[in-house]
């Protein structure tokens, strides 16, 4: 499984932005899907996860604000985050897991600020 992250960039708090992460290669065995960030001296942490039967979890702090489309049709997840704080600041990484192995994309950054 290949997956291609893209959208990152800077926004005013309070904006809004989305991610784009496209997968490839062996996508029939994922079972879910989801996002991923880490923040400059944190550890990398779950934002959202959903499950091929389409259970969604979400962090605490993103709970309302992001959510985690997905397009079927192009093999593409998003992450559209709405009402952006200085707190969302991160590289945000795309993430998919089958049975054997966990899959991650690039990092994209995120840079929430005025």
């Amino acid at each position: 499984v290949q997956l291609q992250a893209s959208g990152g960039g800077l926004v005013q708090p309070g904006g809004s932005l989305r991610l784009s992460c496209a997968a490839s290669g062996s996508i029939f065995s994922i079972n879910a899907v989801g996002w991923y960030r880490q923040a400059p001296g944190n550890k990398r942490e779950l934002v959202a996860l959903i499950t091929s039967g389409g259970s969604a979890n979400y962090a605490v702090a993103v709970k309302g604000r992001f959510t985690i489309p997905r397009d079927n049709a192009k093999n593409t997840m998003y992450l559209q985050m709405t009402n952006l704080k200085s707190g969302d600041t991160a590289v945000y990484y795309c993430y998919a897991r089958t049975p054997a192995n966990v899959y991650w994309g690039q990092g994209t950054q995120v840079t929430v600020s005025s």
